[in-house]
This record gives structure tokens, C-alpha cells and sequence, in this order.
């Protein structure tokens, strides 16, 4: 299979797929792109995707796939990181939502504002600020509660319901979230850390 991965680099989104590409050796071509400097909105790249966002996944058969958790999906068939039986899939899904739902868009998002784009000191953005806290915690804690009693998601077993988690969770101290408070979620970051053909978030290079 070769495949090219359209992305920005500090993304959470993007790196979910480029840990499961690294955890199951499968080579591809890495296209960074500069959301910053409006590279994901220029003709070509809308070509591929009109939402304009990253991730894209490119197959050699010139099929396009977009949507983090999607790709992770389509990536994890007949994988050790999906399930073999129906409620355990569903579970996996309900993970993947919750992780778009509830988790990316509140701690990725104060990530973003505090460590990529800057906050501007206003007011409004100070309380906006506030509102992802707010949510983000309660996300963790939902994870906190769930991990006090095993060590993966689902099935006690590794799976994109962690890897698509992770993402943003490990991360989520430049956001302005205090992970010491969840010691569960802490010792499920370190064993995700130590799967075999683990990658970091900086580890990518364009090729």
C-alpha cells in the first residue's frame, strides 16, 4: 500500500493516523501543510477536500479519505486496533465519538489557542477560554472514571478507541489542563507511550 498524508504537523488529528500508520509499518508519503499560512484552502488541496481540513488520507488508486477517526477506522480492518466482535466495535465508535464530541473540540482547541495561534489577552477570549476548560475536565474526568478500572478503552485491549484519545490527551498540559489530577488517565498515557512501533507527535518528517 502506499498512501500519501496530507497534514499539519502539530495537529492531534493528523498524528492519530500517522501513530496507527507507525504501528502497523505502513509506509507513506508525509505532505505537511501549513494551516496557519492558509495552505489547506488553496484550489488544489479544496480538490481533495472541500471542507478544507487535514487530515487527508490518499490511496495509490487516487481515492481520498478525510476525517481522522475515519481513516483510523478504514486503517484498523482486520487489525489487532479493531475489535472482531459487534459490541466491542460499538464501543470502539462510542469512544470515537465521544473523543469528537466532548474531548477534541474543547482540550484541542485551548491547546491550539494557547500554543500555536497565541491568545490576544481579551476578555472574551479569557472566557472562552474558561467554557474549554470547563468542558475539556469534564471529558478527562469521564476517561478517568472509565480507566480506574482497565487499562484500555475497550476489551482491555489497545485499540483506535486509545490511539484517536491520545492524540490530544498527551498533550493537553499546553492547552492549560492539569493532568496530574487524573492519575488513571496518567498511567494510561504510559502505557500507550510503551505499545511497540510507538511514535511522538514531532516525529515526522516530509517526504
Amino acid at each position: 500500500m502506499a498512501v500519501k498524508l496530507y497534514d499539519y504537523p502539530k495537529s492531534g488529528n493528523g498524528y492519530k493516523v500517522r501513530l496507527l500508520l507507525a504501528h502497523l509499518a505502513i509506509p507513506y508519503r508525509y505532505l505537511p501543510l501549513d494551516i496557519l499560512q492558509g495552505e489547506t484552502r488553496t484550489q488544489e488541496f479544496l480538490a481533495r477536500n472541500p471542507n478544507g481540513k487535514i487530515p487527508v488520507l490518499e490511496l495509490d488508486d487516487g481515492r481520498i479519505l478525510a476525517e481522522s477517526n475515519a481513516i483510523l477506522y478504514w486503517l484498523a480492518q482486520n487489525t489487532p486496533y479493531w475489535p472482531a466482535a459487534s459490541f466491542a466495535q460499538s464501543q470502539v465508535l462510542q469512544w470515537l465519538f465521544f473523543e469528537q464530541y466532548s474531548h477534541e473540540p474543547n482540550i484541542a482547541a485551548a491547546r491550539f489557542w494557547i500554543s500555536i495561534r497565541g491568545l490576544d489577552g481579551s476578555a472574551l477570549e479569557a472566557q472562552q477560554l474558561e467554557q474549554k476548560h470547563r468542558a475539556g475536565n469534564a471529558a478527562l474526568a469521564v476517561m478517568e472514571q472509565h480507566l480506574q478500572e482497565r487499562p484500555f478503552f475497550v476489551d482491555d485491549t489497545y485499540s483506535i478507541a486509545d490511539i484517536a484519545l491520545y492524540a490530544y490527551t498527551h498533550v493537553a498540559g499546553a492547552g492549560g489542563f492539569e493532568l496530574h489530577r487524573y492519575p488513571a488517565v496518567q498511567a494510561w498515557l504510559e502505557r500507550v507511550r510503551s505499545q511497540p512501533e510507538h511514535v511522538r507527535i514531532t516525529d515526522w518528517q516530509a517526504g
